[in-house]
């Protein structure tokens, strides 16, 4: 069975990353598994330079992973693509993306400023509009289907989520 995936999207500091822990926080008490997938718009260190998987990166190596008793790490000198990802993802898991606004999974869109707004006729997928609270959104920006939530009722928004990932996993 194909894992759910379900995406976190908005502009920065809308406060996407505070979303995706309350809701990996939320799965994770009705036990389920949540993998994460996060697309940085930047160049990222993964670790500090010069520990030795730096250093093997520097010295040339394309792929190099470290482990432990209990985790592990692989750090790739290239990009993949969001459909790579959810396939090394464990299938058991919800799949929680951040970012990655034009893939056109299941997603919800974070409003907070009248600018945030535009994603809304621009992205695919939106089944939920989530804005911070006092914010008021006209009825004729929520795209057709989308339910609107205010974003500290994790409880509407996690129910939401899982509902549209169990309903995509049944459809593939």
């Amino acid at each position: 069975m194909a894992a759910a995936v379900y995406q976190i999207t908005g502009y920065k500091n809308t406060g996407k990353t505070t979303l995706m822990c309350r809701l990996i926080d939320y799965l994770s008490s009705r036990n389920r598994k949540v993998a994460t997938i996060k697309h940085d718009g930047h160049q990222f260190e993964a670790e500090p330079a010069g520990v030795d998987t730096a250093r093997h990166r520097a010295s040339g190596a394309v792929w190099s992973a470290i482990t432990s008793g209990e985790r592990t790490a692989i750090v790739k000198e290239r990009s993949s693509s969001l459909e790579e990802l959810i396939a090394e993802a464990p299938h058991d898991a919800f799949v929680l993306v951040e970012g990655f606004k034009m893939e056109s999974y299941p997603k919800l869109v974070i409003v907070r400023r009248e600018e945030d707004e535009r994603l809304l006729a621009e992205l695919s997928g939106v089944t939920a509009v989530v804005t911070w609270p006092g914010y008021r959104l006209q009825d004729s920006c929520i795209p057709a289907g989308a339910v609107l939530i205010e974003i500290n009722d994790i409880d509407r928004i996690g129910d939401h989520i899982e509902q549209v990932g169990k309903e995509a996993v049944l459809r593939n």
